[in-house]
Order: structure tokens, then sequence, then C-alpha cells
């Protein structure tokens, strides 16, 4: 198997950290390999902010958007946000790619991060308005994925993934 299939293989939805706080070696290259993803016409219609265990007002902001118990337990996220306006959008039918733009970003971050060690989840499940509003986040931005990122706690493991098979996905002509 390939370093790619180990990681893509380990990556899951960690839904409990650990105190330990990732270092800001760690996120920054995170950021880096987020930086590289792919997007429509190179776009990059995409802004990260890192929210630490230091900023109080963020992490409140956070928690009051998403109210789960097991979110408290990150020390540091990463807001995923969208610039509408910086998106391609297809000239046959007007749709935007933004979703997509930033869906390819938010999973670099989560596979950069297994492969750094570290626990990522995906929440989409928010009150966008109390995180625009709790974050100050520009009109331009659009919180679009929260990205709780750290060392999984003591005991997480891996989960059994239940997947379709591949008779189920792929289609035949």
């Amino acid at each position: 198997m390939t370093d790619f299939e180990d990681i893509v293989r380990g990556r899951y939805s960690c839904r409990a950290y650990s105190a330990e706080v990732p270092s800001e070696e760690q996120i920054k290259a995170v950021l880096e390999d987020a930086r590289l993803a792919p997007s429509a016409c190179n776009r990059q219609p995409w802004r990260f902010l890192v929210i630490g265990p230091d900023d109080s007002e963020g992490r409140k902001a956070l928690l009051d958007s998403y109210q789960r118990d097991w979110l408290a337990t990150a020390q540091t996220f990463i807001v995923v946000c969208g610039v509408p306006s910086e998106a391609w959008v297809r000239p046959y039918d007007g749709k935007s790619h933004l979703d997509i733009d930033v869906a390819i970003a938010t999973e670099h971050i989560c596979l950069s991060a297994t492969a750094h060690g570290l626990g990522t989840c995906w929440v989409c499940h928010f009150d966008p308005e109390k995180l625009v509003k709790g974050l100050s986040l520009p009109d331009e931005f659009v919180p679009m994925v929260i990205v709780p990122i750290g060392y999984a706690a003591e005991g997480s493991k891996v989960p059994v993934k239940q997947r379709k098979s591949l008779d189920e996905i792929v289609l035949n002509r």
C-alpha cells in the first residue's frame, strides 16, 4: 500500500481531541497543502481563518455556532470561507463552482492533517450568522466549513469505514 492509501484509509471524522496543541509548523504545513489545492480556472476562491487555543472570542463564536460538547475538546480550528465573487461560474448554466473548490481545499486540509498525525472533522452543520457575527467576518467571506484540528484523544481509533461497493457507484455503459 502506498503512503497516500494509508493516509486516505487513516482519515476519519475525529470527535475527541487531546489537550495537546498542534504546532504552528504543523498548521502552516497543512495550510500550505490546502493552498496548493486545485480550483476551477485556478480562481482559489477560499480563505482560511485559524482559531487557536488563546483566541477566546473566536472559540466562543465557534462553540456558539455549533453547540456540541465534543467540539470544545479541539484546541485549534480552521474556518474555511468561500469568496463567491472569486469563484468560477460555468457559462452554460450559471453553476458556481465555489462549493466544489472549497470542498477540494478542505479535503486537502483533512488529508494533510492525517499525514501530520492530526485528526480533523468536517463540520458544516453550524449557524453561519452566529459565526459571521462572532468572528466579525467581512461580507465577502462565507463560512462554509469548520475544521477542528488536533491530536486525537487517547483511545481514539479509525472506525471501520462503511462505504458502498465499487459495483454500486461505478456506472457502466
